[in-house]
């Protein structure tokens, strides 16, 4: 019960008790010290004698002055007292020893741990020292830490080899036709002239992609923010998309509650959010399929849901879908289009404006639903 409370306690207040124990231990040692030597030392000098002479017996200390009685207890005082104080200070320092070791034997484990982190050691953690609540606060921040810059990297490798990839396959198609052109296997017809076209928009695509979610991840996402009524920016997403999911086959819908409050917002930026959002579910619904566009009331203010019946998300890719490049195999694949960072950027500017936004799905083939949640204007 005690070491669950201590082990509660903050730093200060287990070192108030340690300097507390420190002093308890020089009260006590020098009172049983002084009381102890003193005595022994009293009764020495009262039998070795003093300015009186042989003062052994009741007789003799009957016939001692008062004065030689004083200095000789003054004197007896003064050698226990010393020796007490000399024991308690060492007493003190040992125990002073002990805590300034611990304390230092568990900053330097997290010294030595830090260091490894920047070695690039992502795996390296600290055990939690037990020297108060801070301490170990501040070990379990510092493992958090390095796992996050641990998946961090790992992103980070991913996402070069997929930039890599994308880029690979117009590059390699570019090169291929014009050197045919050049050797004059091939001939620059319209068909031909519309494939490079293509394939250099899908490379301008994944550089606009890549700057976009690179600005809104960063300080470069500025935010002119307006009052806005939240069914305004369901209609223009919905009428922005229309062209797109007539020629798809895939039905837009629109449902909106009444008495919505405001938000405040970017609308570039939000446009461009639930733009992302509807393209890509439009891209993951097939013909036939419906895509509803709804706006309700939130406890953290308005609900901005972009649900379709399209081919959905497997449960073990759901925590991932919102990281650049990542791709499950069937709801998004290179096939489909897309250059793998719109959800990046949905995330990234819906955090920027201080809001939430998440996925969910039934499984496989049973469609998915994204709810991005912003806070309501202030009155």
């Amino acid at each position: 019960m005690i070491m669950h409370w201590l082990r509660e306690r903050g730093l200060a207040t287990r070192m108030m008790l340690s300097f507390s124990l420190v002093i308890a231990v020089i009260g006590v040692t020098v009172w049983l010290v002084a009381r102890s030597v003193g005595q022994v030392d009293f009764q020495r000098r009262m039998m070795g004698g003093g300015r009186g002479g042989d003062m052994s017996g009741m007789g003799g200390m009957m016939d001692t002055a008062a004065e030689d009685l004083d200095e000789v207890y003054r004197a007896s005082s003064g050698t226990a007292l010393a020796v007490a104080l000399g024991i308690a200070a060492v007493l003190a320092v040992l125990l002073s020893v002990l805590l300034a070791r611990r304390v230092s034997r568990s900053l330097g484990k997290l010294e030595d741990a830090a260091h490894r982190v920047a070695d690039g050691d992502f795996a390296s953690r600290v055990e939690a020292p037990g020297m108060g609540r801070e301490f170990d606060e501040l070990a379990e921040s510092f493992n958090r830490m390095s796992e996050r810059l641990a998946e961090s990297e790992q992103l980070r490798q991913r996402m070069i080899g997929d930039v890599a990839h994308e880029l690979r396959t117009p590059i390699a198609t570019l090169t291929g036709y014009l050197e045919a052109l050049e050797d004059g296997v091939a001939e620059l017809t319209p068909e031909t002239v519309a494939m490079l076209r293509a394939q250099g928009a899908r490379l301008t695509r994944l550089s606009e992609d890549l700057s976009a979610v690179s600005r809104a991840e960063g300080s470069g996402a500025r935010l002119s923010r307006e009052r806005r009524d939240p069914a305004d920016l369901l209609r223009l997403a919905r009428a922005t998309a229309r062209e797109r999911a007539g020629g798809a086959g895939v039905s837009l819908e629109l449902a909106v509650a009444d008495g919505l409050p405001p938000v405040m917002v970017d609308p570039e930026r939000i446009a461009q959010v639930l733009g992302n959002l509807v393209d890509n579910a439009l891209r993951h619904t097939p013909s036939g399929g419906t895509v509803t566009l709804t706006a309700r009331p939130d406890d953290a203010g308005v609900a901005f849901v972009v649900a379709d019946t399209g081919a959905g998300i497997a449960p073990e890719h759901l925590p991932h879908v919102f990281e650049r490049f990542y791709r499950a195999d069937t709801a998004r694949d290179r096939a489909s289009g897309g250059s793998g960072v719109g959800l990046a950027i949905v995330s990234a500017l819906v955090a920027a404006h201080g809001g939430m936004v998440r996925a969910e799905s039934a499984g496989l083939g049973r469609g998915a639903t994204f709810t991005v949640t912003l806070p309501a204007a202030p009155a």
